[in-house]
């Protein structure tokens, strides 16, 4: 599903049109990024939640030339899903 397939999945749920259906996602998209920033963690309850981990340096392999390289540490989402949401 793509974000037009949502979003049209989103208004014929909600019975919003699709243009405010499309605003709500944009701002759910927003809050979430912003709060993500910010290193917070953004639960919702039956379906799941994201959080910031840090990542640790390590070492890896260039599969092209076999020559070994650094990869640096940084921060990435993690999302462990809601009991609702587990299939």
């Amino acid at each position: 599903m793509n974000k037009a397939e949502l979003v049209t999945a989103m208004a014929t749920k909600s019975g919003l049109t699709n243009a405010s259906a499309e605003k709500a996602l944009n701002a759910l998209t927003a809050a979430v990024t912003q709060s993500m920033k910010k290193g917070q963690r953004v639960g919702l309850v039956g379906f799941g939640s994201f959080s910031v981990v840090k990542r640790s340096a390590r070492t890896g392999r260039n599969p092209q030339t076999g020559k070994e390289i650094t990869i640096p540490a940084k921060k990435v989402v993690k999302f462990k899903p809601g009991a609702d949401l587990v299939l």
